[in-house]
């Protein structure tokens, strides 16, 4: 498959996209590099520098890649900042991936695997955590991953 890696530069997503090329998938890396760094990208992937806050710039890199499923890694996500700039949060988290989401569906692209956080479950009165724990975040961070959840199953419809 071709798999698109948002957030590819960064730990989980790079470690994510070697799996991937180790199972012969064809990967692009896109990422801003604020956060990842360019060392961490596998040299067989293909790699985009851009910014999910420029819509053109990931519809431009979808319809270049034409990748069957994207991967989303990219978020701000130290809890602690959160609190003191929520609304960095809520653009990266939440708005930015409007701009992903829109810019999928105009190239037709339709699997997306998304890495939310455990975050979205606050203080949960039992462990371990499962599908069944209810959602309840004490931080924007995890507000911001939460409500990017919800956007996916509107857009699912």
């Amino acid at each position: 498959m071709k798999i698109f890696v948002i957030g590819g530069a960064g730990y989980i997503g790079s470690v994510c996209a070697e799996l991937l090329l180790n199972e012969a998938h064809e990967v692009t890396i896109f990422d801003n590099l604020t956060e990842g760094h360019r060392r961490a990208v596998d040299s067989r992937a293909s790699f985009i520098q851009g910014e999910l806050a420029e819509r053109a710039q990931i519809q431009a890199a979808l319809s270049s890649a034409r990748p069957d499923a994207v991967m989303h890694f990219a978020a701000n996500a130290l809890v602690g900042e959160s609190m003191r700039n929520p609304s960095k949060y809520f653009r990266n988290n939440v708005c930015n991936g409007l701009n992903l989401l829109d810019a999928m569906v105009t190239t037709g692209v339709r699997r997306i695997v998304f890495s939310s956080t455990c975050a979205i479950f606050g203080l949960p009165e039992r462990l371990p955590i499962d599908e069944t724990t209810p959602a309840s975040p004490i931080n924007p961070y995890g507000e911001s991953k939460l409500a990017f959840e919800k956007v996916l199953r509107w857009y699912d419809q």
